[in-house]
């Protein structure tokens, strides 16, 4: 996985793990010391309002600027005193939060929530982009709420500039019913997990091999997960779809002698197996 780097600390940073080196002076390949910073995360945001708005007071609230004890509330009761005029954040801005003097919100690059490879991408992008586009024009005064996106006629903004929540849920129903997701089928994820390659594509061949030699169509993978290898432990992937009318006491006790079948075969017994019923 790529490295997010932190301007605070001059490092960069892996989210996931927590190993951080310091910034490189020269790239690692050519040893070319001409390197410059391109993001797009909040503090790149920050720097280049402050170059458009010099006269105003601009702060940022993410992981970083909300570490410090009693930071969060700080920044919060600022921008509700006005003394902050601009103020640049990640989702943790999104929910629960109430300002009467809050009238223009930008929600940017919209496509990234989108195009998350996840069945509930759409719900959660309307949910999100739904409260943060709340946070405009709470009283009196109209809010403007300015999304930034390269489909501006996909069905989803479309329903959101129109608030049109029927329609949603009447279009996302029907897409899950049709591939077989939530509310209509429970999932159950297994996750094995071992620091040899090999090891872990053997065993998740073979679990999955025996999943369907039982649930047949219902079973999707094994499959490398977006982030395929974490604290040096490669990770593959299980998706078992079963249908809502099913008996879950008799799926639970084959699903019980399926994963003592596999940990008595004794190459796999090191493989680390978790079975996540509904995952997040």
């Amino acid at each position: 996985v790529s490295l997010t780097y932190h301007k605070f600390k001059n490092q960069l940073r892996c989210h996931y793990c927590g190993y951080s080196i310091a910034k490189p002076t020269n790239c690692h390949a050519c040893s070319s010391v001409d390197i410059s910073a391109k993001g797009f995360g909040t503090e790149q945001i920050e720097l280049e309002l402050a170059e458009l708005f010099p006269t105003k007071n601009i702060k940022r609230m993410d992981q970083d600027t909300t570490r410090g004890k009693y930071s969060f509330e700080k920044l919060i009761d600022s921008f509700k005193n006005r003394e902050i005029d601009i103020l640049v954040g990640t989702q943790m801005l999104a929910k629960g939060l109430d300002f009467d003097n809050v009238s223009l919100v930008g929600i940017m690059n919209a496509d990234t929530m989108l195009y998350h490879p996840d069945f509930r991408a759409f719900e959660k992008a309307f949910q999100l982009m739904s409260q943060v586009a709340g946070r405009a024009g709470r009283r009196d005064k109209r809010g403007i709420v300015v999304v930034q996106t390269h489909q501006p006629d996909h069905w989803l903004i479309e329903r959101l500039i129109d608030h049109d929540y029927e329609r949603f849920v009447e279009f996302e129903t029907s897409e899950r019913r049709n591939y077989h997701y939530p509310p209509f089928y429970k999932l159950i994820r297994f996750t094995l997990k071992h620091p040899n390659r090999e090891k872990v594509e053997n065993g998740s061949q073979y679990f999955g091999q025996q999943l369907r030699s039982i649930f047949n169509e219902r079973v999707i993978g094994p499959e490398y997960p977006i982030i395929p290898r974490i604290n040096n432990q490669y990770i593959q992937e299980i998706i078992l779809k079963i249908e809502n009318e099913a008996p879950l006491k008799k799926v639970k006790e084959r699903l019980v002698e399926l994963t003592d079948q596999f940990y008595s075969v004794p190459d796999f017994k090191p493989i680390r197996l978790t079975i996540d019923v509904d995952p997040a």
